[in-house]
């Protein structure tokens, strides 16, 4: 079998695009976490005392404190930076994938074409893209996760991939291997050693990078990415057969799966489901509780639910709602997970939500402690741990189990005459 080249390491930034790129980077941490501790700070010593008082109480919500904070000039400048920064990540790799789209194309070609390389991928061009996807660009990302320019073409993935990069460059996020889906599939070992998926299915994968840790970590198993933009699957499968992985990716909505009932033993999704309407959210959770098998898993990385955060954190969380196309952003954070899990099927048994420290930037032991219970998990923010809720799917309920002498009864009453029946026989004689 040939060699095929990875992918994300075909396009190159020039020397100006690294140092673009690294900007930007540090840029986002200065705005996400330097100006973010001071517009806090900001708030506990002017606003909240003012808002107290015109309320007579503390705020209740995040709205209130957005209402109160919106003509404060910190936020309106903070907000501003942070929207600017947004589009110049986009911006900071796309002279880099331009530049480099014959090679990417090429590569996503050859493998594709590749004999005897693992995995699959199965696109359908008759796919409608969803409403919540086609109508803006998520992310301010230009052309979202779906557009093509050009046949086979995998432009948007290329950028999303880059991009990312540069988005989580300044942040703590891929220190030796950390990240969503390792974090997840760590804590899985750790916390449910005897559970060994063979079938992982990853819902909304775009290009895949939070599907293969979970190769990795449960090695034997088999990966399967669905989303609605074929350049991003067409850039998950080239990198993942050029990982050697056993992942089949496929053009699908999430709400109506051609998997059979009860094929996947995990399924999981990473910042996913608050980009969709309330509808499409719980029609998504009732398809995975249908793919799964008994006793399989479903488990999603998203924010903290409005819940189980204080009112200011809630306005924090909530900005990409109004300023970066994320529209279902708040409406998902109102939501009782648990009560839509149980309205998916999954029983009430089987139901968590916890934090779970990012792998691999706290010691292996505080990891393990955390997993089990033992120790909290980090505040949440900025990467040092993710939310995580799901359920396990019921196992079917065994037959219950009767006595002989019970069972002996029952066959006599089964053989025996039914008065009523004697009775309609009686009157029918006498007509």
């Amino acid at each position: 079998m040939t060699t095929l080249p990875l992918i994300d390491d075909v396009a190159r930034p020039s020397h100006d695009e690294a140092a673009r790129q690294r900007f930007v980077s540090t840029f986002r941490k200065r705005i996400m976490v330097d100006m973010a501790a001071r517009m806090r700070a900001g708030f506990e010593a002017d606003v909240a005392p003012a808002l107290r008082r015109k309320l007579g109480r503390a705020p209740r919500d995040g709205r209130e404190v957005r209402r109160a904070m919106l003509p404060t000039p910190y936020f309106r400048a903070w907000s501003a930076l942070r929207y600017s920064a947004q589009e110049m990540t986009w911006w900071s790799v796309q002279p880099q994938v331009e530049r480099h789209l014959e090679e990417l194309l090429d590569t996503a070609a050859r493998a594709r074409s590749s004999s005897g390389a693992p995995g699959s991928l199965q696109l359908d061009p008759t796919l409608p893209i969803p409403r919540d996807v086609s109508t803006m660009d998520i992310h301010l990302m230009p052309g979202c996760f779906h557009s093509e320019y050009r046949a086979d073409d995998v432009s948007v993935g290329a950028v999303y991939w880059y991009g990312t990069a540069v988005f989580s460059g300044g942040l703590k996020l891929r220190h030796k291997g950390g990240g969503v889906a390792r974090s997840i599939a760590e804590y899985l070992r750790v916390k449910h050693p005897d559970f060994r998926p063979l079938r992982i299915l990853d819902l909304g994968c775009s290009t895949g990078n939070q599907l293969i840790p979970y190769l990795q970590v449960f090695q034997g198993a088999e990966g399967y990415g669905v989303d609605v933009g074929a350049p991003m699957l067409r850039f998950a499968h080239a990198r993942a057969r050029a990982l050697g992985l056993p992942v089949h990716y496929s053009q699908q909505d999430a709400r109506s799966l051609n998997f059979p009932d009860g094929f996947f033993d995990l399924v999981v999704s990473s910042f996913f489901l608050h980009e969709q309407s309330l509808a499409t959210t719980r029609t998504v959770l009732r398809e995975a509780h249908r793919v799964l098998r008994p006793g399989g898993m479903m488990v999603h990385m998203e924010l903290p639910p409005a819940a189980e955060v204080d009112p200011y954190y809630n306005f924090y969380l909530d900005w990409d709602a109004y300023y970066n196309n994320e529209p279902h952003y708040a409406g998902f954070r109102q939501l009782d997970l648990r009560a839509e899990c149980a309205r998916a099927g999954f029983p009430e048994f089987g139901w968590f939500a916890r934090r779970i420290p990012n792998f691999s930037t706290v010691p292996d032991e505080d990891f393990r402690a955390s997993a089990l219970g033992a120790i909290p998990a980090p505040a949440h923010g900025n990467g040092a741990s993710w939310f995580i809720f799901g359920s396990t799917k019921a196992l079917p309920a065994a037959a219950p189990r009767q006595s002989p002498k019970l069972t002996q009864a029952k066959a006599r009453a089964r053989s025996a005459p039914r008065p009523r029946r004697r009775a309609r026989q009686a009157r029918s004689a006498t007509r």
